[in-house]
């Protein structure tokens, strides 16, 4: 009996043994999938950013009256020190808030909007409309910038011969008051149309079954729009609104672009304008990756920030 039962035993053994071998095999098919881009997130974020924080530590020293070579000293964390000191960091960090307070807000009011015509049923030509709108977005941002550049310069810029014509006082769209907004200006057209196609596609995703039911109930479009579509469509209106806030504190293809044009545009006009002018200019190496790791920390407080107070909307 006793060699009946374990040879039993031995046999439901093997049987269960390439049911274990699928299971595992079937368990590991995602990370497979997961790999590629594992790999790309490790090579290309995590290893940049912890070469940021080692660099960051240390400080290059000369002695001989500078003319010799160059070494790394440990300095710990006297780079953050004169960060957090630093009065033009701050300054164009202020800069940049003050532009995504005005502009963030106008460009997504414009994207939702675009994107609510875009939906309604008495549209016409949607597709030549949503190609039109993300054609800017399609336009390398260098290139936006220098044609916009072209279009703000006063012996070039037909606003200010229209300006001309019209018999008002021509706009300095460069001077000191107003670059910051022209800034603003570029930044919208070229995003306005790729955030408009989020709020499409989630717009696209609300059951037209609801649409039935409000209008049997004698709802306007007005208050679909209001009541239905707005509130459905919050979480994609927080996510581009995260994106929008990490990307005004990353703003530098525009003032290194209108810094050639315009004296008004300094060095340190946006963060992160003044670590490239660190870096490549002043070569001060340690000091600009202090500077990336402490705007990458204010880039994450301030997601991190409006994603908790919009918790209710964002379906997190």
């Amino acid at each position: 009996m006793a060699t009946s039962s374990s040879s039993f035993v031995k046999k439901v053994e093997q049987r269960a043994l390439p049911e274990r071998r699928r299971l595992r095999r079937t368990k590991a098919v995602p990370y497979l999938f997961l790999l590629p881009f594992g790999t790309m997130f490790v090579l290309f974020f995590i290893v940049p950013i912890g070469y940021a924080l080692y660099q960051s530590l240390y400080q290059t020293q000369r002695s001989g009256l500078g003319l010799s070579a160059p070494k790394m000293v440990f300095a710990g964390l006297s780079n953050y020190q004169q960060v957090l000191t630093d009065g033009n960091f701050f300054g164009g960090l202020g800069r940049v808030l003050l532009f995504g307070v005005v502009q963030v807000p106008i460009m997504l009011c414009l994207a939702l909007l675009l994107a609510l015509l875009l939906d309604a049923k008495t549209a016409r030509f949607k597709s030549f409309f949503r190609v039109s709108f993300f054609i800017p977005y399609a336009i390398p941002g260098v290139i936006a910038a220098l044609l916009w550049g072209y279009l703000y310069t006063p012996q070039l810029s037909p606003f200010v011969q229209l300006a001309h014509l019209v018999g008002v006082p021509e706009p300095n769209l460069l001077g000191a008051g107003t670059i910051l907004w022209s800034m603003a200006n570029i930044t919208t057209w070229t995003w306005t149309g790729y955030n408009m196609l989020i709020i499409t596609a989630a717009l696209q995703a609300i059951p037209p079954e609801l649409y039935q039911a409000a209008q049997l109930d004698g709802a306007t479009s007005l208050s679909i729009a209001r009541y239905i579509k707005i509130p459905m469509i919050a979480p994609a209106l927080v996510m581009t609104c995260i994106f929008s806030i990490i990307g005004t504190l990353q703003l530098f293809t525009e003032p290194l672009v209108l810094s050639s044009i315009s004296n008004n545009v300094t060095s340190s006009y946006t963060p992160n304008y003044y670590a490239y002018f660190t870096a490549f200019s002043n070569n001060n190496y340690t000091y600009t990756a202090a500077l990336c790791v402490v705007l990458t920390a204010v880039s994450f407080v301030f997601s991190f920030g409006f994603l908790k107070l919009t918790r209710r909307y964002s379906g997190v």
